[in-house]
């Protein structure tokens, strides 16, 4: 015969404090989980998705009409200096009266960047300081005559320089 409480015993006590540390757990983790979502990158491409939607043949009628053209567009970054020149089919230069340079950076749009760029000795021209890593870079140029250029490329900087 025992007189006193067996110590090894699992009691409906434990099982409260598991069960309160298991849910703690996982509520501590989901509180975490939302906070870091909605304070991270949003995912946020187009302001209304259903007029873009409405807008998108007339983009892609644009783009075959652009890509008939045969133009090339040269991206340079070279000691913080970015440059474009546009050139036709026949590599002649195209003067441009404006062009916009947006490198965003697809993890994060703190380090979005839109550069106004101004013509010079080697095309349009402009300052850029950009970390080294991944970017989107949308460049949205203005001919003399008013054609618009757009297009939308991927890049690699190493060193302040494009791979």
């Amino acid at each position: 015969m025992t007189t006193g409480q067996d110590t090894g015993a699992f009691t409906g006590r434990h099982m409260l404090l598991i069960m309160i540390a298991f849910f703690g757990v996982i509520i501590g983790v989901n509180v975490t989980m939302a906070t870091l979502a909605g304070t991270s990158w949003t995912g946020f491409v187009v302001r209304n998705s259903y007029i873009a939607s409405q807008e998108f043949n007339g983009k892609v009628e644009a783009a075959r009409e652009q890509i008939a053209l045969g133009w090339a567009a040269s991206l340079t970054l070279d000691d913080g200096t970015v440059s474009l020149r546009l050139a036709d089919a026949g590599a002649a230069p195209i003067p441009l009266s404006a062009a916009e340079l947006v490198f965003r950076n697809p993890a994060s749009e703190a380090d979005d960047t839109t550069i106004s760029l101004v013509p010079g000795a080697r095309g349009m021209v402009g300052a850029a300081r950009l970390r080294d890593g991944l970017w989107v870079v949308e460049i949205d140029a203005v001919t003399i005559d008013g054609r618009a250029w757009r297009e939308t490329r991927r890049i690699i900087l190493s060193d302040g320089r494009l791979q």
